[in-house]
Parts: C-alpha cells; sequence; structure tokens
C-alpha cells in the first residue's frame, strides 16, 4: 500500500520515455517543468520543495496531503471516523414531518467537489478572427499536452480548438473542444469540451494580453474557471459521459479538474 498523497504526486507529473532505448521513464513536474527519473519518493521530495506547486495547492487544494507534510514537516494521517448513532442517522435522512400531511422532505444534497485530474497543454500563437458583434474573437489550436488523474492519463490529440470571445472590459470567454487519447493499449479517445471564463481588474488581463508580461502575472490576482464534459463510446470510460467536472487553471493551460460529486 503507497503512502497517503502517493495519487497527488502521481497526478502532478507526466511520464515518458526520453529515447526509444530508455529503460526506465522519465517524470517531468508540470508546474515547474523540471524533469528527473520516475521514482515516487524521489518525485515526492521535489514536489515538497516545489513553490509552484505549493502555491497552487494553497489556492485551489488546502488539504493536499503533500501541502500539509511540507507545512507541517510530518506525513498526513487519516482521521478516525467517529460512528454516528443510528438515531442520528435516521434523523439526518428523514428530516422533518408536516404537521397537517406529515409528508416526509428530506434535506438536499450539497454536491462535493474531488480532484480528479490535472491537464497541461502547449498552444499555438493565438489568430485574431476580429471585433464581431459579441466582442473580440481569437482563435488558437492545440499542438499537444498531456493529462493525468484518477481514472488513467494519457496525452491530448493535436488539433483542438479554442475559440475565445473578448468583451469590452477583456473578460474572456473560453469555449474549446478537444481530444484525450489513454496510455491504454489500445488507447481510448475521449471528447472534452470547456466552457467558461477568464476574469480580473482590467490592469491584470492587460498584462494577460501581453505576451512580455503574461507569464509574470499572479494566478491569484485573476480567475479563470471552466465546466468541463466529456464523451466516449469506449466500454472502459463510459461513467466519463455522465460526469461534471469545474476547472481552475492558469494562463499557461495548466489546470486541476474536480469531479462534482
Amino acid at each position: 500500500m503507497g503512502r497517503i498523497g502517493d495519487g497527488d504526486v502521481h497526478a502532478a507529473y507526466v511520464e515518458f520515455r526520453a529515447k526509444e532505448s530508455d529503460k526506465c521513464l522519465s517524470a517531468q513536474c508540470i508546474y515547474c517543468q523540471s524533469v528527473r527519473a520516475k521514482n515516487t519518493s524521489r518525485q515526492r521530495q521535489h514536489l515538497l520543495e516545489c513553490p509552484n506547486y505549493l502555491a497552487a495547492m494553497k489556492e485551489h487544494n488546502p488539504e493536499n496531503p503533500i501541502l500539509h507534510e511540507s507545512i507541517n514537516g510530518t506525513p498526513m494521517h487519516t482521521p478516525s471516523q467517529p460512528k454516528q448513532s443510528k438515531k442520528r442517522d435516521h434523523d439526518s435522512m428523514m428530516g422533518f414531518q408536516g404537521e397537517a400531511s406529515a409528508s416526509r422532505s428530506f434535506p438536499i444534497p450539497k454536491p462535493v467537489l474531488e480532484r480528479d485530474f490535472q491537464m497541461s497543454v502547449q498552444l499555438n500563437p493565438r489568430i485574431s478572427v476580429g471585433p464581431g458583434i459579441w466582442g473580440q474573437r481569437n482563435w488558437v489550436s492545440y499542438i499537444s499536452g498531456h493529462w493525468n488523474g484518477r481514472w488513467g492519463k494519457g496525452t491530448v490529440v493535436p488539433g483542438g480548438q479554442d475559440s475565445q470571445l473578448v468583451a469590452p472590459d477583456l473578460s474572456t470567454h473560453l469555449d474549446s473542444k478537444y481530444l484525450l487519447q489513454t496510455h491504454d493499449h489500445p488507447p481510448a479517445y475521449i471528447a472534452v469540451k470547456n466552457d467558461g471564463w477568464r476574469v480580473g481588474p482590467r490592469d491584470v488581463l492587460e498584462k494577460l494580453e501581453n505576451p512580455a508580461e503574461a507569464d509574470e502575472v499572479d494566478p491569484k490576482s485573476y480567475s479563470f474557471r471552466v465546466y468541463i464534459s466529456m464523451e466516449t463510446g469506449d466500454p472502459r470510460y463510459l461513467h466519463l459521459n455522465t460526469g461534471m467536472w469545474v476547472g481552475s487553471g492558469i494562463r499557461r493551460v495548466i489546470y486541476d479538474a474536480y469531479r462534482v460529486i
């Protein structure tokens, strides 16, 4: 059995074989792009000291066990869950009874976000389609990418497209469609659709529009959020068809996706 957080370690890296003749895999941190030999313990140690990873976890996943270990110096332990009494569990499920009709009312379940996968994408230069009736239209195509998560890992197939609509205040609506390929043999193909917004103060968004300044902008100073849906006919991944995800990303197009449970 692996240590708590090993899944988070694996999700933070893209694995590849540098040369066809190499017997061992290499692993690249998707947060700082550093490369090392695939070794969970050493990859974990790197994340404990990687400022980009730790900053991202503080912002988007404060319960991350790697972050906990970095701050406290000790690994996170799984807390024991206290047992609820049967009466309390029954009461919480039953809600309350109406006075006149004695009909039962059940509490509405609260959705939960579960960190599910990470993705890193390389893009071609943005093409300006020009101003339209809704705003400035831009077109961006995908070169390649990698993804890694709870249910698999693989690559982003070249040719995906992102249609951007920039409003007068520089808020940008993102509408992306692309294809994932899994590392299975044979691989599965999964169609993905992202829909969301990048918003923030105008001075920050102006810097994001300037290639000379964009990479220096603090991701905490703006919001890049997307809704994600998937579609596939592969029997191994049919569960993705009914899933719902929300993603939080940065301009370099690295984002964490959280499944809505």
